[in-house]
């Protein structure tokens, strides 16, 4: 518990009897009269939140984002807001809007065929690719160049990074380098989960690149270009699983004060409840110079995918039951860290979270209280990720390696396999 946090505790929550007041757990205090109204007074103190020099009028601005920022956090409705601002201020014509960009990603509402009744809402990197190929072709015209065409994956077909011999890049060509990966990379985190294991590889020449690394950035450019489906729709529909694919038994005997860490300042949870779901694999010695394996995560809140990752491990595992367990433990560790941000955000969580595996020996050796640990070397990610079902964090299931979604994130797929299981993320 910070300062913060104390000083209401202390002197401010013995007086909170009203129940609007959400015992002070809330970002904003709510009252329910003749209209329901959310009401948030944030204050920005001199010489902690801004300095004396600043602009006012950047001043306001921050002032109105910060209070507008609590009042979309308790789901209130923004328009009305900004309606009775403009009545006072004159704002420029159109600028009150539904949101269309987000950090250089497109937004934008998206009607599922099998519930046209609803609108969800779908991100996409659309106009930032769009830009980025631009000034790829510009870079390219000026040197006679081309992108390449009739491109079906991310890199060229059995082209391996660490194996590259070619030429050093000099130092302008190294800086281009760097800078188009940061945007490629940025590309990633606007959902193009398709190219990230071609990204995160060639990431790994930032220092020092040759230049066939940057023919493959080229390459993944070229990619982008042909192959356009970036969007990502925030689908809050609960998946359905089958209740059979998960082992129960009782751990109280091995984990007895096994229990999920639940925030102990958090809001009151409102809202419809999530059931999250997370897909992991590994990319056993897929490195041929360090022989280390490749993790690959995605995490589903519902039926969006929210949060996802795909790196190299930081040990070179002998086993295929090695990496995998590495990277269970990895996943368990970021679905803890985002269970937790969703309580302090006030959301509800339903159930613990369905993890699925391609790895039969993993999955049995974590679900099943009987089953042994045969090498010492995996003992904290094993038990790691038996605490974390024992304290029903997470339960875990077997996947096929066929429709395991993390193998898109772990190695370079064929151009059929890429674009089949791309077909379930994005749209």
């Amino acid at each position: 518990m910070n300062e913060e946090q104390k000083i209401i505790q202390k002197f401010f929550l013995p007086i909170a009897n009203n129940p609007e007041s959400l015992q002070l757990s809330n970002d904003a205090a709510f009252i329910n009269n003749k209209q329901k109204m959310v009401i948030s007074s944030d204050m920005m103190i001199e010489n902690v939140h801004f300095d004396k020099s600043d602009d006012p009028f950047c001043l306001a601005q921050k002032l109105l984002r910060v209070n507008l920022s609590d009042i979309a956090a308790m789901g209130a409705n923004p328009k009305a807001q900004m309606d009775a601002i403009e009545k006072r201020f004159k704002l420029k014509e159109g600028s009150v809007e539904e949101p269309k960009l987000y950090l250089g990603a497109d937004v934008e509402k998206f009607i599922i065929e099998e519930d046209p009744g609803k609108h969800r809402w779908a991100l996409s990197s659309t106009k930032y690719t769009k830009k980025a190929l631009d000034d790829v072709r510009r870079k390219l015209a000026s040197e006679g160049l081309k992108l390449p065409t009739k491109v079906t994956t991310p890199l060229s077909s059995g082209y391996r990074p660490e194996c590259d011999a070619s030429r050093e890049l000099n130092r302008e060509e190294q800086n281009y380098y760097q800078g188009v990966i940061g945007v490629l990379r940025w590309i990633c985190e606007l959902g193009r989960l398709d190219i990230m294991v071609a990204v995160s590889l060639m990431s790994r020449y930032l220092a020092q690149a040759r230049y066939g690394h940057l023919q493959q950035v080229y390459h993944i450019f070229a990619y982008l270009e042909q192959h356009d489906r970036s969007r990502l729709v925030f689908d809050d529909r609960e998946p359905i699983f089958d209740e059979r694919a998960f082992h129960k038994c009782d751990w109280k005997e091995l984990y007895p004060d096994a229990a999920e860490v639940i925030p102990p300042d958090m809001p009151v949870p409102l809202g419809k409840a999530v059931v999250m779901s997370c897909f992991v694999d590994a990319d056993h010695a897929g490195c041929k110079e360090t022989r280390r394996s490749h993790t690959g995560v995605i995490i589903y809140v519902n039926k969006a995918p929210i949060l996802w990752y795909s790196k190299r491990q930081t040990t070179v595992e002998t086993s295929t039951f090695g990496s995998e367990i590495v990277a269970m433990k990895i996943a368990v560790e970021m679905i803890e860290g985002l269970r937790y941000k969703l309580r302090m955000l006030g959301v509800p969580i339903v159930g613990p979270c369905s993890v699925f595996c391609d790895n039969d020996s993993v999955v049995k050796n974590v679900t099943h209280v009987e089953s042994p640990l045969k090498k010492k070397h995996c003992s904290i990610s094993y038990h790691k990720t038996r605490e974390a079902i024992a304290a029903e964090t997470i339960r875990v299931a077997k996947e096929s390696g066929d429709t395991n979604l993390a193998d898109i994130l772990t190695k370079l797929l064929a151009g059929p396999k890429l674009k089949d299981l791309s077909g379930y993320i994005m749209w």
